[in-house]
């Protein structure tokens, strides 16, 4: 565990590094940055999911613990998606990472890779989401809406607690874990009251677009304004899945996220790992 100054914030981070060339020969290998989701999530939905694969694939992993979330520091208030893009830019500035970066979101972590993308396309080489919508004014109807699923989500777990003690365990961790973030923090206001970005920043987003959603959730209003402002991405639907895929079906991301990488950012990637990773 490494913690780092970043926007004035303490940023909770943890980095993989790829598998060194047989060869021995130092190379530079791309960055991937993992981002999470809001108030349930933290780095180690990534962690224990895509991380590894993508190292082996040789990539240099970058996950970290969003303002309020995990290890990082939880301020009493600042929470609009221009804060959470600004953090995601100190910190790449901090750990000196200067070139085109893959981002990698699950929910609101994809939010804020798209925003990050609308504010610095030249700073971006791929953006794979997972459940997540873009910045716009049909995601910032929908927070409030998906805030407040949350928490009766977590009513649901407790009532089922009773018939199932290890479900019960982690449905307490979770409302924990939402109950002291929201408690403590704006979060819950500043998001919905969130500065959009012009639609034609977006719009203008010209590197190669991964889009994954469960079958189960809200696919059809998730990817109208994808459909609209980034006609050229690429929408994957897992039949049978709901928002929580990435942490249900891992394997099933990677094999969706990794032979995409290679036909999208090939020029980027480790042709040979990426195809020992898919076997």
């Amino acid at each position: 565990m490494s913690m780092v100054l970043a926007n004035g914030l303490s940023m909770h981070v943890e980095q993989l590094a790829p598998p060194e060339p047989a060869s021995g020969a130092r190379s530079t290998a791309p960055t991937a940055v993992l981002i999470h989701g809001l108030a349930l999530d933290t780095l180690a939905s990534w962690y224990l999911t895509l991380s590894h694969p993508l190292a082996a694939a040789g990539f240099d992993v970058v996950m970290y613990d969003l303002r309020g979330h995990g290890r990082t520091q939880r301020l009493p208030e600042g929470y609009a998606l221009d804060d959470f893009v600004d953090d995601l830019a100190a910190l790449l500035a901090t750990l000196d990472i200067t070139g085109p970066v893959h981002l990698f979101g699950n929910s609101f972590g994809g939010t804020i890779a798209f925003g990050y993308a609308a504010r610095h396309p030249e700073r971006v080489a791929t953006i794979a989401t997972i459940e997540a919508m873009p910045p716009t004014a049909v995601w910032l109807r929908l927070v409030p809406r998906w805030i407040g699923n949350a928490a009766a989500y977590l009513q649901r777990e407790h009532a089922l607690a009773g018939s199932n003690p290890g479900r019960g365990e982690r449905a307490s961790r979770w409302a924990k874990t939402i109950g002291e973030v929201l408690a403590a923090t704006t979060l819950a206001r500043d998001v919905p009251a969130s500065r959009l970005p012009a639609e034609e920043r977006i719009a203008a987003i010209r590197c190669p677009v991964l889009c994954i959603f469960g079958g189960e959730s809200a696919v059809d209003e998730a990817t109208t304004d994808i459909r609209r402002l980034l006609p050229r991405a690429r929408i994957v639907t897992v039949p049978g899945q709901r928002h929580s895929v990435l942490v249900d079906q891992p394997n099933n991301i990677r094999d969706i996220i990794l032979p995409w990488l290679r036909e999208a950012g090939g020029q980027h990637c480790d042709d040979h790992q990426l195809a020992r990773i898919d076997h």
